[in-house]
C-alpha cells in the first residue's frame, strides 16, 4: 500500500508544506481546502512538477475528506488570520470552530492517523484537536518550535558570519511572545554562544525571535510567513515517514514533565514512527523555569476561553 500524507488548508503554509513533501517523494499527498478549485489545481500543478522533481509522488486535491482515508499523517493548517476590529478571544473561538470539525472528519476517515497541528493560536489549537479527536498523546502534536528555533538559528548565523548548519539551539514554552530561547542550550560549532557575543546583542536576537512572525507580517502588510513553517512541517514529517529518531521542538501535551499537566507546549521531542516516542527533559535553571511556567500560564489563560 503506498503511504499517505494529507495537508488540510491550500493556504500558503499548506501548499508549501504539500510541495515539499511531494519533492521528497516519500507518500502521496492529498490537499484538502473547502475552496473549490484550489486545491485541485495547486495539486495539479505540485503533480505536474513531478518529472522535474524526480518525484512519483501523487498529488490530489479534492474540497472532501473521503480521499484522505488512511492517511499516516495528517497536517492541519486551516484556520482564519486575526483580522481588524477581532479580539484575541474571538479569533481563538473561530479557529476553535474549525479544528473542531476538521478533526472529526481527519479521525473518521483516518482513525490511526497522526495529526500534526500549524493553526494558530497553536498550543490551544493542539488542545483543542487532542480533546476532539480521542488519539493518545504521542500522536496528536504541533509545529512551532522547529519553527521558532530556525528563526533563532538564522540570526545567529547572520550575526557571526557562519553557517546554519554549525548553529545548535532550542526554543521552548507557547508559540508566541512568551517562548523561551533557551540561551544556555545555544552554541555554534560547539562552542558557547555566550562566548562568541556580548549579553547585549543575545538579548536582541532573543527579542528578534519572539517577534520573528510579526516582524514578516509588517514587511509583507497582507498575510504571514509561509515558506520557513512549510519547511518546518516537512522536516517533522520526514522525521517520521523515515523513522529518524529526531528530536526536535515540538508541541506536545505535557503530562507532569517539566511539572506542568494536561498542557501544550514546546519542548524537545523524540520523533519517529510512532510520533511522538519520548519527551526529552533538560535541566534548566530557576530563571528558565520560571520563564517556561509564565509560558505555560499565558497558554492556560488562552485555553480557558475555549471552555474546555
Amino acid at each position: 500500500m503506498r503511504r499517505k500524507v494529507t495537508v488540510v488548508g491550500a493556504g500558503n503554509v499548506g501548499a508549501t508544506a504539500a510541495q515539499l513533501i511531494a519533492e521528497k517523494g516519500y507518500a502521496d499527498v492529498v490537499l484538502v481546502d473547502i475552496v473549490e478549485g484550489l486545491p485541485q489545481g495547486k495539486a495539479l500543478d505540485m503533480l505536474e512538477a513531478g518529472p522535474i522533481w524526480g518525484s512519483d509522488s501523487r498529488v490530489t486535491g479534492t474540497n472532501s475528506y473521503e480521499e484522505t482515508a488512511d492517511s499516516e499523517i495528517v497536517v492541519v493548517t486551516s484556520g482564519v488570520a486575526r483580522k481588524s476590529g477581532m479580539s484575541r478571544d474571538d479569533l481563538i473561538n473561530v479557529n476553535k470552530g474549525i479544528i473542531e470539525s476538521v478533526t472529526r472528519e481527519i479521525v473518521k476517515y483516518s482513525p490511526n492517523t497522526m495529526v500534526l497541528l500549524v493553526t494558530n493560536p497553536l498550543d490551544v489549537m493542539c488542545y483543542v484537536a487532542y480533546k476532539v479527536s480521542g488519539l493518545p498523546r504521542h500522536r496528536v502534536f504541533g509545529q512551532s518550535g522547529v519553527l521558532d528555533t530556525a528563526r533563532f538559528r538564522t540570526f545567529i548565523a547572520q550575526e557571526l558570519n557562519v553557517s546554519v548548519a554549525d548553529v545548535d539551539a532550542y526554543v521552548l514554552g507557547g508559540h508566541g511572545d512568551t517562548m523561551v530561547p533557551l540561551v544556555r542550550y545555544t552554541s555554534v560549532g560547539g562552542v558557547p554562544i555566550t562566548e562568541l557575543l556580548p549579553k547585549e546583542r543575545i538579548e536582541a536576537i532573543v527579542q528578534r525571535t519572539r517577534d520573528g512572525g510579526a516582524e514578516i507580517v509588517n514587511l509583507l502588510k497582507t498575510g504571514s510567513a509561509f515558506y520557513a513553517p512549510g519547511a518546518a512541517v516537512a522536516q517533522m514529517v520526514e522525521a517520521i515517514l523515515l523513522d529518524r529518531k529526531r528530536v526536535l521542538p515540538t508541541c506536545v501535551y505535557l503530562e507532569g514533565e517539566y511539572g506542568l499537566n494536561g498542557i501544550y507546549m514546546g519542548v524537545p521531542a523524540k520523533l519517529g514512527a510512532e510520533g511522538i516516542e519520548q519527551v526529552i527533559e533538560i535541566d534548566l535553571t530557576n530563571d528558565e523555569r520560571a520563564e517556561l511556567d509564565r509560558s505555560a500560564n499565558a497558554v492556560r489563560e488562552l485555553v480557558g476561553v475555549t471552555g474546555l
